[in-house]
């Protein structure tokens, strides 16, 4: 694998996270609850979002390109020449796709980091991805972690705070490798085609557009 290929790779790789929801909520306070509340009220009130990414991988490559999102279970990652890479969410599965090397891998959405926020109802605490969170002056993190993929990674979301906005997201692999994924440029609610969210290359078949997946983990 080239390391254009790992750039973007890096992004859906880490699908578990580590310390199980018991624990995690324990350690939260009130306010750190009251703050998860505020961040599932956000996600919950977003049906599309699109804006410009640009993602830095832990050896400090970056790349570039467009993020979009239709809830539920919709994704694209369109990178910018020259990463050969696209990602799509099409509502059950999320599909990596190589162009220079024509390969295709492919997950369930909702096992990827971003599954949970791409659920029909956003519920972070009840759903056991909650871990931590970390308040600062106009900053708010959120560290996610999978409840059924213990010792595989995490995921932090970075917030602007007052008013609540999604600024970027940073995925940490088992090895404790950081891949970071800053947004920019982002329009909330705009009008989707729904072809950005289906995949049509050949020998894979694309789930009909119809259908009503529900990803919620």
């Amino acid at each position: 694998m080239n390391s254009l290929t790992r750039l973007g790779f890096a992004l859906v790789v880490a699908l578990g996270i580590t310390i199980p929801p018991a624990q995690a909520q324990a350690e939260m306070s009130e306010q750190d609850l009251a703050d998860v509340a505020r961040i599932e009220v956000y996600f919950n009130a977003i049906t599309t979002l699109s804006a410009e990414f640009s993602q830095i991988a832990p050896d400090g490559k970056v790349a570039m390109g467009e993020f979009y999102m239709r809830r539920p279970g919709r994704l694209r990652f369109e990178y910018a020449p020259p990463v050969p890479l696209l990602i799509v969410a099409d509502g059950f599965r999320l599909i990596f796709y190589d162009h220079e090397l024509g390969q295709v891998n492919a997950w369930p959405v909702a096992a990827t980091p971003l599954g949970p926020l791409v659920a029909r109802t956003v519920d972070l605490i009840k759903s056991g991805y909650a871990q931590a969170v970390i308040s600062q002056p106009g900053i708010l993190r959120l560290t996610l972690v999978d409840p059924d993929r213990p010792d595989e990674g995490s995921i932090t979301l970075v917030f602007q705070d007052d008013p609540l906005e999604l600024r970027q997201w940073e995925v940490t692999d088992p090895q404790g490798l950081v891949t970071v994924v800053v947004l920019s440029g982002m329009r909330i609610d705009p009008d989707l085609e729904p072809e950005l969210f289906i995949f049509n290359e050949p020998g894979v078949e694309a789930p009909d557009e119809e259908a009503d997946p529900d990803p919620s983990p």
